[in-house]
């Protein structure tokens, strides 16, 4: 028989698809109707920006937070100095710390539009592993945790014995990871009475080695749930569009391509990705993923408006919606769309139809660009565009010139 849960938080996790594995349910589902328990998710500070493949982790701390419980998001200033291995084919690049917080400054500003922030028991809190990493001394680190440690029981681990399995170089600084991110489980539990840690379903060896030394040193009972790893309908991993990652800050992935990334929703994904990433009642996600035809495009734009409301604000949403109905409904420009400002030294005598769509970000490389124009893909003012070398003058720019990559991606280019 299916357990059936008593908390809201369990069954939120189970009936809008984060749940995918947890180590002790029933007893979880227990300790989160006995009261508040804090719980985290570790984020690495590899860029400025988290991408929209850790939504699923951020939406989860937001349902704990609306079910009565504490979201801790802890940033990892130490772990980011070693590098997570799970899954990856080669290790990663090593940042400076100076990068690291940095980066961290920039993570931070996508948490207030997920979760609130505070002193009371409910409240979020951030904090930052390098609080306890940073000072360790070796010695003592080796043998008061590391001897609870098996290495045979970590070469069993899926996330490193593919790499070993693929014959891929697994450096001993990578190998450690897991060992300090158990200790991040066991210092939380120490010092924020955490009792929960999240995470994708890959960090699954990782949350059970936390579990197990808390155990051990604490005689603590705490526990670990992870989601599915997101893919979409057609297999593709979730944050990568066509053009690069989706970045979850303005800056770095402006809120109109943003909107225009979950307007662009494959059919079969909307239903699915209506439960995860928004908050709108189930039965009117399975209601809006059920439509068909023409009408699956309005559950699109509902999907996109929820999503970007939330990630950038409401006159955010409004703004690339009324963008994308001005593009496709009536030929306009839209102003909201991604807008490349060209100065007259970079105009000089003229720049190529090609250079154009590389500069505005329509193409990764000239190649590229050639390539989009010769296969009928690319537009100038909603006119095909046949000629790479065609140039443009500053007397072909008027207020703007809109280029277009196929139906769904467009860019304006202005003179400054």
């Amino acid at each position: 028989m299916t357990y059936q849960p008593k908390s809201e938080f369990v069954h939120v996790m189970r009936s809008r698809g984060f749940l995918a594995d947890c180590t002790d349910l029933a007893s979880l589902d227990e300790a989160l109707l006995a009261g508040v328990v804090p719980a985290y998710i570790g984020f690495d500070a590899t860029a400025k920006s988290l991408h929209v493949g850790s939504l699923i982790q951020i939406m989860m701390l937001r349902w704990l937070q609306k079910t009565g419980h504490q979201p801790l998001v802890l940033m990892g200033g130490g772990t980011t100095k070693v590098g997570d291995p799970s899954f990856r084919a080669d290790e990663r690049p090593l940042l400076t710390p100076d990068q690291i917080d940095a980066n961290i400054a920039g993570i931070k500003q996508v948490f207030s539009n997920y979760v609130e922030f505070g002193d009371g028991a409910k409240d979020a809190k951030m904090l930052n592993n390098a609080e306890w990493l940073d000072d360790l001394n070796y010695l003592d680190f080796l043998r008061d945790i590391g001897r609870h440690f098996s290495v045979n029981r970590m070469l069993s681990f899926e996330s490193v014995k593919s790499r070993i399995d693929r014959e891929q170089s697994l450096s001993f600084l990578e190998f450690n990871y897991m060992i300090l991110q158990a200790y991040d489980f066991m210092e939380l539990n120490r010092r924020y009475g955490c009792r929960l840690q999240m995470g994708g379903s890959d960090q699954w060896g990782n949350i059970v080695n936390g579990i197990d030394l808390t155990r051990r040193v604490l005689e603590a009972q705490i526990f670990g749930l992870t989601s599915p790893l997101l893919t979409t309908s057609d297999g593709k991993k979730m944050g990568k569009s066509q053009d690069g990652a989706v970045w979850l800050n303005a800056e770095m992935r402006s809120p109109y391509e943003f909107w225009q990334f979950w307007r662009n929703t494959t059919d079969a994904d909307v239903g699915r990705f209506l439960k995860l990433y928004t908050e709108l009642p189930l039965d009117e996600c399975d209601r809006l993923g059920a439509l068909e035809g023409a009408e699956i495009n309005d559950a699109k734009v509902t999907l996109a408006n929820a999503i970007t409301t939330m990630a950038h604000g409401a006159d955010a949403a409004r703004a690339a919606a009324d963008t994308a109905r001005d593009v496709f409904e009536k030929g306009g420009s839209g102003d909201e769309l991604p807008t490349l400002t060209l100065s007259a030294a970079d105009l000089g005598d003229g720049i190529s139809a090609a250079q154009l769509i590389v500069r505005s970000g329509l193409a990764k490389s000239g190649k590229d660009a050639k390539r989009l124009i010769q296969e009928g893909g690319a537009k100038v003012n909603d006119a095909p565009l046949t000629d790479a070398g065609q140039m443009f003058g500053p007397d072909a720019f008027g207020e703007a010139i809109k280029l277009s990559a196929g139906k769904k991606r467009h860019a304006l280019v202005k003179l400054g």
